[in-house]
C-alpha cells in the first residue's frame, strides 16, 4: 500500500506500508512524521487530506442485563463464573513466594569437628531405645508414643512460627476494583459494569478478557495504584492534564493541553530524568483516578469520560521523551482502563497528525476509530459544542466556562443561541429598566470573523448613547467575550453582530442583571 501527502504547493512524504505487517507499519509511520511530516506547520484550515476515512460515530452501550445481547449475556456469566472460581480458590494474583528460614537444617553437607561422633551417640540412642521399646509393656508403649506425637505436634507449631511451614492460605473475598465488590456471588450492582468493561474491550472473547482483568489486578497491586490518588508525586502537570466540566451526556472531560509542554522549564523537569518520567506517569494515572471517582460504575450511571487532546502548539514528534513517556502512558491506559474512554476528540490538529492517521487507519479496530473525532483549528468551537454545552467549554476553546467563575450558575439558565445569514446584521438587547442595574453578559460567535460593537441606548431619546465596546473586528483565534456595564437611567445594552462573510455564523450568549441594593 502506497500512501502519499501532499500539500497544495508540493507533495511531502511518500513511503510503502505492508499491509500484513502492522509493527512495521507503525515504525515507517513514526519514520514519516520524525522525517519531516511534523515540520509542516502552516497548512490552510479548509485543506483535509483526502485519505482520512470519516467513521461512523460511536454509540455508548447500555449496561443493563435486559438489553445485552444472547451471546453477551453468556460471555457475561461465563467470566462471572470464571472469576467466582479464582477468588475463592485464590488463584486471582499471583502468588508470593514463601519466606525462606535463615535457620540452617540439622544436617548439612559440610560437617563440623565431632559431628561424627555425635551422629554415632544419637544412633547408638536409638538403638538402646528401641532396645527398652521390645521390653516395655503394651501400656507404656501407648503413654510413650502419645508422648512424642504431642512433641512432634509443639515442634510443627513452633516451625510456623519461625517461618519453615507456609501460613494458612486466607482468601479474599473482597476483593475489588475502583471500589466495586469483584466477587460475582456478593451482587453488587457495579460487578457487572466492571466485567462488561473487561469484555467489550476483547471482543466478548472471555478466556482474554479474563487475562486481561487478572493482568490488571497485578499491575495495579505491584504499582499500588489503589494508594496513588493521594500521593503528592511533587510534579504539577495541571497545565497539561485536568478534568473540568461534563459533557452533554453527563461524562466528566478529561483535558490533555500538549502545547504546555512547549514550555522548557515545564519539559525539562517533567520528562528530563527517568525518574521524573515514571513520576509523569503516576501522575497521569493519579488523574485517570481520580476521573472515575466522578463516574456512577452501576448500570444507567455515567461510566467514561470524554477525552479532549489539544494539539496546538504542541512538541514535534521528534521530542523523544514526550513520545516515548506518552507512548507508555497510552499502553497503559489501554491496558489496565478498558472502556473508561466514550470519545476521544482532537483538537487544533497540525498536518502531520493526518498523515499518522492515514497510515495507521487500516491498523484499528472499527471501535476505536468510532471514538476518535478530530477538528481543524478553525472547527474547534463547532465540533466541541456537538458534545459539550457552550457553559462547560473554556472560554480558549470558545465556550463560557472560566476558572474560579462564580458568576454564572446553572440557575441563570442555558445559553441562547441564533444564526446570522452571510452578509447581515443582527443584534441582543439586554433590557435595563432600572437604575443603577448592573448587566453582565458572555458571547461567543462560532469561527468569529465579523464585526462587533457594545453600546447603552437611552430610553430618553434626549439621552446620549454610550459606547461600552468600539466597533472591532473579530478574529477565529479570539476568545469569548465577557463584560459588564452599570446603568443611571433607564435603558437597554445592544450588542451588535455584523457577518461580513459569505458563510453563515452561529452566535451563543447568556446575560443576567443585578438589581441595586437598596
Amino acid at each position: 500500500m502506497t500512501v502519499e501527502v501532499k500539500t497544495e504547493q508540493a507533495q511531502v512524504a511518500e513511503v510503502v506500508i505492508p499491509q500484513d505487517d502492522p509493527k512495521k507499519a507503525v515504525m515507517e509511520s513514526e519514520k514519516i512524521v520524525n522525517n519531516g511530516v511534523g515540520e509542516v506547520k502552516e497548512v490552510c484550515d479548509d485543506l483535509e487530506p483526502k485519505t482520512i476515512q470519516k467513521s461512523s460515530s460511536y454509540k455508548e452501550e447500555s449496561n443493563f442485563l435486559s438489553d445485552l445481547k444472547d451471546h453477551e449475556k453468556k460471555a457475561l456469566d461465563e467470566l462471572k463464573s470464571q472469576l467466582e472460581e479464582a477468588i475463592l480458590g485464590n488463584d486471582l494474583l499471583e502468588k508470593e513466594e514463601p519466606k525462606k528460614n535463615d535457620k540452617k537444617p540439622v544436617v548439612e553437607n559440610e560437617k563440623d569437628e565431632g559431628d561424627d561422633i555425635k551422629l554415632q551417640e544419637v544412633s547408638d540412642k536409638q538403638n538402646e531405645e528401641t532396645e527398652r521399646s521390645d521390653e516395655a509393656k503394651p501400656e507404656e508403649v501407648e503413654k510413650e508414643k502419645a508422648t512424642q506425637e504431642c512433641q512432634e505436634e509443639n515442634k510443627r507449631e513452633e516451625s510456623t512460627v519461625e517461618g519453615n511451614v507456609e501460613p494458612k492460605v486466607v482468601v479474599d473475598k473482597d476483593i475489588s476494583l475502583w471500589g466495586i465488590p469483584l466477587l460475582p456471588s456478593k451482587g453488587a450492582d457495579g460487578t457487572d459494569v466492571i466485567l462488561l468493561k473487561f469484555l467489550r474491550a476483547r471482543e466478548f472473547k472471555v478466556n482474554e478478557a479474563f487475562e486481561m482483568l487478572k493482568k490488571t489486578l497485578q499491575w495495579r497491586k505491584e504499582s499500588n495504584v489503589d494508594s496513588i490518588i493521594n500521593e503528592n508525586l511533587e510534579v504539577d502537570l495541571s497545565s497539561a492534564f485536568y478534568m473540568d466540566g461534563v459533557d452533554r451526556e453527563g461524562h466528566p472531560v478529561c483535558y490533555n493541553v500538549y502545547g504546555a509542554f512547549a514550555n522548557e522549564e515545564l519539559y525539562s523537569k517533567a520528562l528530563g530524568t527517568k525518574e521524573s518520567r515514571a513520576k509523569f506517569l503516576r501522575w497521569r494515572f493519579q488523574l485517570m483516578e481520580k476521573g472515575i471517582q466522578k463516574l456512577d460504575l452501576k448500570p444507567g450511571g455515567v461510566s467514561s469520560l470524554l477525552q479532549i487532546s489539544d494539539l496546538k502548539n504542541s512538541p514535534s514528534p521528534s521530542k523523544k521523551e514526550l513520545r516515548v513517556a506518552m507512548n507508555k502512558a497510552v499502553e497503559l491506559l489501554q491496558d489496565n482502563y478498558p472502556e473508561f474512554v466514550a470519545r476521544n476528540i482532537f483538537i487544533n490538529v497540525p498536518f502531520w497528525y493526518y498523515a499518522l492517521n492515514a497510515l495507521l487507519s487500516p491498523f484499528l479496530t472499527q471501535r476505536t476509530k468510532s471514538k476518535f473525532v478530530v477538528a481543524r483549528p478553525a472547527k474547534v468551537t463547532e465540533t466541541l459544542l456537538k458534545y459539550i454545552p457552550a457553559g462547560e467549554i473554556p472560554v480558549q476553546y470558545g465556550g463560557f466556562k472560566r476558572t474560579r467563575d462564580f458568576e454564572f450558575s446553572i440557575e441563570d439558565g442555558e445559553v441562547s443561541e441564533f444564526d446570522i445569514k452571510a452578509g447581515s446584521t443582527e443584534t441582543i438587547e439586554i433590557p435595563a429598566a432600572e437604575v443603577g442595574t448592573t448587566l453582565l453578559w458572555d458571547l461567543s460567535v462560532v469561527g468569529w470573523e465579523v464585526h462587533y460593537k457594545e453600546e447603552f441606548v437611552p430610553t430618553d431619546e434626549g439621552s446620549y448613547t454610550i459606547i461600552i465596546q468600539k466597533g472591532k473586528k473579530m478574529v477565529s483565534s479570539d476568545e469569548s467575550i465577557r463584560n459588564t456595564f452599570k446603568n443611571n437611567e433607564p435603558g437597554k445594552v445592544v450588542l451588535t453582530i455584523e457577518n461580513t462573510s459569505n458563510k453563515k455564523k452561529r452566535a451563543l450568549y447568556r446575560y443576567k442583571t443585578k438589581k441595586a441594593v437598596a
